[in-house]
């Protein structure tokens, strides 16, 4: 096919008349969308409990092992000066 054929070809079915849209098509759009939506919207509170949740934790757990602090030394230093 040449590409004069091609181009009289996109033309024909671009001026033709579209295809007739069945009734029931804008409420099945809008049936999916919104479950689409509902779904998304949980799935973003999940996502933000589960953030909550870390950070919760590493609180609980940072105050409880406080990480910042010096481990005590486990053998007595040398003692000089006697």
């Amino acid at each position: 096919m040449s590409r004069r054929d091609r181009e009289s070809a996109a033309r024909q079915a671009m001026e033709g008349t579209p295809p007739p849209v069945p009734p029931d098509l804008y409420a099945e759009v809008v049936r999916r969308g919104s479950r689409m939506l509902r779904r998304r919207r949980a799935a973003r509170r999940l996502m933000w409990v589960l953030l909550l949740f870390a950070v919760v934790a590493f609180t609980v757990w940072a105050t409880t092992v406080q990480p910042w602090v010096e481990p005590p030394s486990q053998v007595t230093p040398p003692v000089t000066g006697w």
